[in-house]
Parts: C-alpha cells; sequence; structure tokens
C-alpha cells in the first residue's frame, strides 16, 4: 500500500504548526496513522486528549504506553477548542489515552473538552473516541454523553476469540458492547453511536461478519474495517494483507445488517473522514468503501 507524501502547497504544515505550538497531541501522530497526510492536508486532524501515555499495552498499538509522568492537564480543553476554531472545523474528532491511574478514568476531562469545543464553535458537531471507563463505566458514561456529543465511538478493535489477546489484562469483548449500547440508552438526544475494526490480526472473515452482528445487535449505527499495519518489531506481526474485495464483501454484509454506513477498506482508521461517515449516517448514503 501506498500513501502519498505532504504536500507544501496543502493545510499540512499549518496544521501541524498549529498542533506543535499549543502543545496538543494527535492520535495521527502518536500512532503513525497513514492517513495522517491526506488528512492533515485536508485540514482536519484528530485530537488525542489526556497527555501522551497510555496505561494500557495493546498489542496493535503504537500510543506510548507506561505510567503518565504528568497529571491531566486542567487547560488542555481550552486549547483544544482554539484550534478546532482556528482550523475552523466543522466536525471535531477527540479521543485519548487509557487513563487507569485517573479516578474517573478521564471522563470528566472528555466533558470538559466537549463543552469548551461547543463554546468556541456553537455550529460543529463532536465525535469522541473513547476507552472503556473501565470499573466506572456507568458513571463516566453518565458525565461524557451529559456533555452532549454527537457522536459516541468505542472501538471493539477485533473479534471476540482475539479480544483478550489483543487488548491485554482485563479487556471484555461484551463489556465494549454494553458500552455502546449503555451510550444510547443514556442520551437524552439522538447521539449516533460508532466503531471500528482492525482486521489481519488472526480473524476469519466469518468471525468479521459475527462481530458486525454483535454490534448492529446492540444499537452501533456506524462501523469502520480497516487493514492492520505492524507499527513496529514489538507488536502483533500481521497475519494476513486482506483483499479489497473482501473489504467490499464486509461492507455489503454490513449494509445488508442496517448500520447507517459502513466504511471498508485497507486505510480506513475509525477517524477517516469522520464527518462524512457521520454524514452518510444521518442521510441514509449507506456503506462506503475505500
Amino acid at each position: 500500500m501506498k500513501v502519498r507524501a505532504p504536500s507544501r502547497d496543502g493545510a499540512y504544515f499549518d496544521v501541524q504548526k498549529l498542533i506543535h505550538g499549543l502543545s496538543l497531541h494527535t492520535i495521527c501522530e502518536e500512532a503513525k496513522c497513514p492517513n495522517i497526510s491526506e488528512c492533515w492536508g485536508r485540514g482536519t486532524a484528530t485530537f488525542q486528549i489526556l497527555g501522551d501515555t497510555c496505561t494500557r499495552a495493546c498489542r496493535y498499538c503504537y500510543v506510548n504506553s507506561g505510567k503518565p509522568s504528568e497529571p491531566v492537564d486542567p487547560l488542555e480543553p481550552l486549547r483544544l477548542a482554539q484550534a478546532a476554531a482556528q482550523m475552523q472545523l466543522k466536525h471535531v474528532v477527540v479521543t485519548s489515552v487509557d487513563r487507569d491511574d485517573v479516578p474517573d478514568k478521564g471522563a470528566a476531562h472528555y466533558a470538559a473538552t466537549i463543552r469548551a469545543i461547543k463554546a468556541k464553535l456553537p455550529n460543529a458537531s463532536v465525535e469522541v473516541l473513547t476507552p472503556d471507563f473501565m470499573d466506572v463505566e456507568e458513571q463516566a458514561l453518565q458525565t461524557v454523553i451529559g456533555a452532549r456529543p454527537e457522536v459516541f465511538n468505542h472501538n471493539i478493535e477485533t473479534v471476540r476469540r482475539l479480544h483478550r489477546k489483543m487488548r491485554g489484562g482485563r479487556a471484555d469483548y461484551d463489556k465494549a458492547l454494553w458500552l455502546l449500547q449503555r451510550a444510547k440508552e443514556i442520551a437524552d438526544y439522538p447521539v449516533l453511536t460508532k466503531s471500528g475494526i482492525i482486521v489481519g490480526l488472526g480473524e476469519t472473515n466469518d468471525e468479521v461478519v459475527d462481530t458486525l452482528r454483535d454490534l448492529r445487535a446492540h444499537g452501533v449505527d456506524v462501523v469502520t474495517i480497516g487493514q492492520y499495519l505492524q507499527p513496529s518489531a514489538k507488536h502483533a506481526e500481521i497475519d494476513r494483507w486482506v483483499h479489497p474485495d473482501e473489504f467490499r464483501w464486509f461492507r455489503e454484509q454490513g449494509e445488508a445488517m442496517g448500520f447507517g454506513t459502513v466504511f471498508s477498506g485497507p486505510l480506513v482508521r475509525s477517524s477517516y473522514r469522520a464527518d462524512e461517515q457521520r454524514h452518510a449516517a444521518e442521510t441514509g448514503r449507506g456503506a462506503v468503501a475505500y
């Protein structure tokens, strides 16, 4: 697979300068996303809050893991909102590292970030891609959904058989499904729920379809499916390269199940063209392949 290098006449370097100048993090950089050139070139980025060190160590993820050396920065939501405003974003995507060292797992910081964005950009929609908020799930969901993000995303990541192996620790496939369903139950407004699957970790195509069924049964509206790319020699090896025809088949299966939209393709990531994902789901445009 090949991606374009950053263009000197695009917005890439403007975005880079803004992000670094405000001491912000993006999952685009931290996770070595292959789409960074395209997305930053379009003037978009996916912000990563709660610092740059994750308290988990998933076998597929390049984000730095360990014990965070800094407390949660209370001014980060304001700086992020300022960046989103300067970028004139119409759809702002916010994710985070896991912060198991924080009592509420970062839920209040998510809520503060959502409110800061809405204060600066009242016409923009906000999408959050959250961790599992292990042990405080109900309270955390109440806090995050109380800030009224338009899209609530939690990635299932892989199939049931591989879930704990790839995510480690106390990761729970069924709890991830519960989180997605509960977010919609809590909301007193029409929130879109969303999840993502990585393929190439050792799953079968039938297991991917089973996962799609599970997500749909728990009310998920939008799903993304993309190829796993091994970020370093220390991470899980690529089991297979999934053919574009198989991605097309996944899309067709998801479409038949009634998802609002399915973004399926080798370079698709959870936040890839997230504004288009939301628009497709809300307008009934249906499934999309990339």
